[in-house]
């Protein structure tokens, strides 16, 4: 069990989502950025689709109730166990009694913490995860909530080698949308060539970008079709918005361009105020970047290291010997600097 003892702005649990339900209007939801929930995950020794918590903006207060494994992935944060700094992206033992203090998301948007065994709360049409547009699979956590954990079976990792990083500005790879030839010329180059601006009115259903105007170059209403995440769609106001994880299952503003899978994550990742600028790809590029990433899924994360146990059991002793004064711990990595005690 987990006691919710200050959920953040925004902490909701999640899995892969609502699969096979669009065509009777059900969106998938799920994790905004589902490859930090599947790594989080595999730290831990639990199938990909475990369901963990999702932290917006900032982080929560937890309290486990039980002993077990934790791991945090996704959006960089100051995090602490019973006052002393963890890393991200390294399994964690956890005492019952010990408090997780996660702080402010630095680098990022969105952390995920997993538990060893996932949460266990009840599933809607397959999944547990929470959407905050159809108002499926519970609401938002609260302080004072309790949170049931699973039984713990898989075996866990130890770290993930080079972890992902994700910078507030960057490109992001798209395909050509269906909706492309609407647009002018000009609002193509547009496209192609500017930077756009994370608003703050963006959401889990979609992130809502300010640049320039991509003006339509038809004014034929489009009837309803089915969307999908990464989903670049420019309404009236010629202000594009791509779609998250709670999007809908049809929209009716022309789509210029889609977001690639690779890449999904990476937007998902982009705060309030976060620079962007869109690159085309072809579809064979799109499958191998993908590719790419499953095989660093599968490579990057390794089990105990002699090295850096040997360096965990030095910092539980800097914690109880005065003499050793410092222990540092940073981007997954400890390292540590030991000074004589005066």
């Amino acid at each position: 069990m987990i006691e919710i003892l200050r959920p953040g702005p925004l902490t909701t649990v999640q899995d892969l989502g609502r699969a096979g339900y669009s065509h009777l209007g059900v969106p998938e939801a799920g994790a905004a950025d589902a490859f930090s929930l599947r790594i989080a995950n595999r730290l831990v020794g639990n199938l990909d689709d475990a369901a963990a918590l999702e932290m917006t903006g900032e982080g929560s207060s937890l309290r486990f109730e039980t002993d077990g494994f934790v791991a945090l992935t996704g959006g960089r944060l100051e995090a602490t166990l019973d006052d002393a700094p963890v890393p991200m992206y390294q399994t964690l033992a956890v005492k019952a009694g010990t408090v997780l203090e996660c702080g402010r998301i630095t680098f990022g948007w969105r952390s995920y913490l997993a538990v060893a065994g996932g949460i266990r709360t009840a599933a809607v049409l397959g999944s547990v995860s929470t959407d905050t547009l159809a108002g499926l699979g519970g609401v938002p956590l609260a302080a004072g909530q309790h949170l049931e954990t699973g039984a713990h079976a898989g075996a866990p990792a130890f770290y993930m080698r080079h972890p992902p990083y994700y910078p507030q500005a960057t490109v992001l790879r798209v395909q050509a949308g269906p909706q492309q030839d609407w647009f002018s010329a000009d609002a193509r180059r547009l496209f192609a060539t500017s930077a756009f601006r994370v608003l703050s009115r963006s959401d889990r259903t979609g992130a809502r970008l300010e640049g320039p105007v991509l003006a339509h170059d038809r004014d034929m209403e489009l009837p309803s079709m089915g969307v999908t995440m990464g989903a670049v769609q420019v309404p009236p106001s010629g202000q594009p918005i791509v779609l998250l994880a709670n999007h809908g299952a049809t929209g009716g503003y022309p789509l210029i361009a889609n977001v690639i899978s690779a890449d999904i994550g990476a937007m998902a990742q982009l705060a309030p105020g976060a620079e962007l600028r869109f690159s085309e790809v072809n579809r064979e590029t799109a499958l191998e970047l993908l590719r790419e990433q499953e095989t660093r899924l599968d490579t990057s994360l390794l089990g105990a290291d002699p090295a850096l146990l040997a360096a965990r059991a030095l910092m539980v002793l800097a914690g109880q010997h005065t003499s050793l004064k410092q222990a540092a711990v940073a981007d997954g990595v400890r390292r540590i600097r030991i000074r004589r005690g005066d």
